[in-house]
């Protein structure tokens, strides 16, 4: 419960949430010469953006047209619409199309804020039109975290299994060295190098302060907006919306002495990260069974939407996912808490691994998105959900699988605690993780001998530009296939999980929640994963919503800022 002293009475604006979405809005706000409050009810800011790959999808970019990538906004409507479908919501499309690059341009102008494209970064759908090699995703410079001083300590950390030796960050490019520093001196000494300094934060430090991915991407935004003058606040529990003759004029929070009026003259965002931690988060994925697990934040339950709702705004109906689908292994510790690894980039394309269902089948396109991977497993759930990883001797060395990590570490505990299923044979693997032993000895045989020609004709992995970009680079003559052939065997279960929520409340151009007649309410605006999904609930490339997020924060704040202006000229 937030002191009633914390936090004063009026605001300009007043930002619910304090992820990718929420912070800018505020910084945007902010820079407009605006007194933001941020109220976040978690004791640390950043919610899932903060544990997110910190990669960004934007057309269009400035970065993309300096490298002379793919920029055209043309060819990415033509993809998004191809791959939204009927259910598109082309005004959201089309505004986030006009406004990403101008809305980046802002952020990195007036933030700490700084991205780099991705030279090869392949869409996750490539067999549709307009689809791109490159130039539309961006990620994350890295940054120190000791910048954020004291509050270093408020910022989410990511799961444990996503760090190394307990507390050093790694991203995409570092883990490619992690991987290669057996065999490149260059690989070597970049890990070294990494490792010394992480040895050096952990003298003043309780993790490394060398941040990358999500964690730079929201201490980057919290830096800035407290430069800014924001009130970035946490523990903050927030009731209700004030609402008086239809119009948002602020929230309603806990204090000491029961309840407390904060006002907002230019009203309110909601960016509260959806609802994927909900206890009632099921009934909106009916082919996911109990096993399911998400990786949202436990405080994003749903408020801003119940809040929302209450101010009589509309909610998404229809979409093709109610959430942004990845597979998701669990390993319970000895004291009973779980902890849970998404299987996104780092294994599931490599060569030697194959996902069987539970007659001891491949089922999918291991090296697709996980979005996709799940929809597979969603597709016929009494036989594929859940599934188990496979590997053999070799691969898990070279490349690791979940939690389990690659050679030179050891994965003993992983097997005494049975996260990591060993077996001598494939055989015995079959009878550990309870499938026909018989059918999934059948399914390596037919699987190796695909793997021998380096063409996977059942099921296409490595076939396209994404599915190479995510194996091995220096295997040949696939980048995704190597026979599983070297004993011992292992297997991780693997369940269906989400990132997040997509379904959300409806918006018009400017982020403005809308009723059910299609009106906006006036000072209600939402973004994040509080937004109803623009692309229908698909998931189009790395950095689907985290682009949208920066995007839709910014132009709420822009339109924030054109309304509390406009009521000073009318007043």
């Amino acid at each position: 419960m937030e002191p009633a002293a914390a936090v004063s009475d009026n605001y300009d604006l007043i930002v619910l949430g304090s992820g990718a979405a929420g912070l800018a809005a505020a910084a945007t706000a902010a820079s407009h010469g605006f007194r933001v409050l941020v109220a976040e009810k978690d004791r640390h800011f950043g919610g899932a953006s903060a544990i997110s790959g910190g990669t960004i999808w934007i057309p269009g970019t400035a970065q993309a047209i300096e490298a002379q990538l793919d920029s055209s906004l043309e060819t990415a409507r033509k993809f998004l619409m191809k791959l939204a479908g009927d259910g598109a919501h082309t005004h959201l499309i089309d505004a986030f199309l006009a406004r990403g690059a101008e809305a980046l341009a802002y952020l990195e102008q007036n933030t700490e804020l700084e991205f780099r494209v991705r030279p090869v970064s392949p869409d996750y759908h490539m067999e549709i039109d307009g689809a791109s090699e490159g130039g539309r995703a961006l990620e994350i410079v890295e940054y120190d975290g000791s910048w954020l001083g004291a509050r270093f300590a408020e910022l989410r950390k990511p799961p444990e299994g996503m760090l190394l030796f307990g507390g050093m960050m790694v991203n995409r490019v570092d883990i490619q060295h992690f991987l290669n520093m057996r065999r490149s001196f260059t690989s070597l000494a970049h890990c070294t190098r990494l490792i010394l300094g992480y040895l050096k934060d952990r003298i003043s430090h309780s993790r490394g302060t060398r941040l990358v991915v999500g964690n730079a991407l929201m201490a980057r935004l919290a830096r800035s907006v407290m430069d800014l003058g924001v009130d970035l606040r946490t523990n903050v529990s927030t009731h209700r919306l004030i609402v008086d003759d239809g119009v948002v004029r602020g929230i309603v929070i806990a204090s000491e002495n029961g309840e407390r009026e904060i006002r907002a003259r230019a009203g309110v965002v909601l960016a509260t990260g959806g609802f994927g931690a909900s206890g009632d988060a099921g009934k909106w994925r009916p082919a996911t069974s109990n096993d399911h697990r998400s990786m949202s934040p436990q405080a994003n339950v749903g408020e801003g939407l119940r809040f929302a709702a209450q101010a009589g705004a509309a909610m998404g109906e229809g979409l093709v996912s109610n959430f942004y689908w990845a597979p998701i292994s669990v390993m319970v510790k000895p004291d009973g808490t779980e902890e849970k690894f998404p299987h996104l980039v780092t294994d599931r394309a490599k060569p030697g691994l194959i996902a069987v269902n539970k007659e001891g089948r491949r089922f999918v396109n291991e090296a697709d998105s996980y979005h996709r991977f799940v929809m597979a497993m969603q597709s016929d759930p009494q036989r594929n959900s859940p599934c188990y990883l496979i590997c053999d001797a070799k691969a898990l060395a070279a490349y690791g699988m979940g939690l389990a990590r690659p050679a030179p570490g050891s994965n003993t505990a992983l097997v005494r605690n049975g996260y990591l299923i060993k077996a001598d044979t494939i055989e015995e693997l079959a009878r550990h993780i309870g499938v026909p032993a018989a059918a999934l000895a059948d399914t390596v045989t037919r699987y190796n001998s695909a793997a021998e020609t380096g063409v996977d004709g059942e099921f296409g992995k490595g076939s396209s530009s994404y599915n190479r970009s995510m194996g091995d680079a220096g295997h040949r003559p696939n980048p995704c296939l190597a026979p599983v052939a070297q004993a011992p065997f292992y297997a991780v279960k693997l369940m269906t999980g989400d990132l997040g929520s997509a379904r959300g409340i409806c918006t018009d151009s400017a982020a403005r929640a809308i009723d059910l007649e299609g009106r906006p309410i006036p000072g209600l605006y939402a973004a994040g994963n509080d937004m109803n999904s623009i692309m229908n609930g698909t998931y189009p490339g790395p950095g689907i919503t985290l682009g949208p997020a920066l995007t839709f924060g910014y132009i709420a704040a822009k339109d924030a800022v054109a309304r509390l202006q406009d009521q000073v000229q009318e007043g």
